[in-house]
């Protein structure tokens, strides 16, 4: 092969000017659906800006029932595992440790905010193998419980949510559904005795 020819077909082959326009416009391209991503999660918060705060967390769970470790995978509207709540640091998957109490469910997230679910607003707990959008084969620990909202024109309403959790030993989840349901049960009994 001539010398000429050579050149010209290393010339084809380095074309750095088209390799540097596709990496630039792919990192556009990354940024741009980074960007509308970011955007969804922002208005999704503002929709959610309604949602009534979190109870206060306190200091323990009372009687300790369970306690166990994992990841918070995150909650939905009870019922529809696509609806993500992001409203008050619930949108955010993390480390978790979880303490069943007689008082109700302390959810502690290192480095994230830690969320507090009273026993009576409690309503059950079920395995299932997705929230949020996150499918785990393994299943996750599914903990519904309602979001009380102070009444306006005296009408008494309240947020049903679903909380997903993938403990680091997946073979607890059954006693927890159990523990959950015995206590959401007691403390209904409990409410209703005394409204008598």
């Amino acid at each position: 092969m001539s010398p000429v020819l050579l050149a010209q077909e290393q010339a084809r082959v380095a074309n750095w000017p088209g390799y540097i326009g596709w990496a630039v416009g792919l990192m556009l391209v990354i940024g741009l659906v980074y960007w509308l991503m970011r955007q969804g999660w922002n208005w999704r918060r503002t929709l959610q800006s309604g949602m009534p705060a979190l109870p206060a967390v306190p200091a323990g769970a009372g009687r300790t029932i369970l306690e166990t470790s994992g990841r918070y995978h995150g909650s939905t509207t009870a019922g529809n595992w696509l609806d993500r709540v992001v409203a008050h640091g619930l949108g955010t998957r993390s480390r978790a440790d979880l303490t069943l109490g007689e008082d109700g469910l302390l959810v502690r997230r290192p480095g994230d905010v830690d969320f507090w679910i009273p026993a009576g607003h409690l309503t059950g707990a079920r395995t299932d193998s997705g929230i949020a959008g996150k499918v785990v084969p393994a299943g996750l620990l599914v903990v519904t419980w309602t979001l009380p909202q102070p009444p306006a024109g005296g009408t008494d309403t309240s947020t049903e949510l679903d909380s997903g959790f993938r403990f680091d030993h997946p073979d607890e989840h059954a006693a927890w559904v159990e523990a959950i349901a015995q206590l959401a049960t007691r403390t209904t009994t409990k409410t209703e005795e005394a409204a008598r």
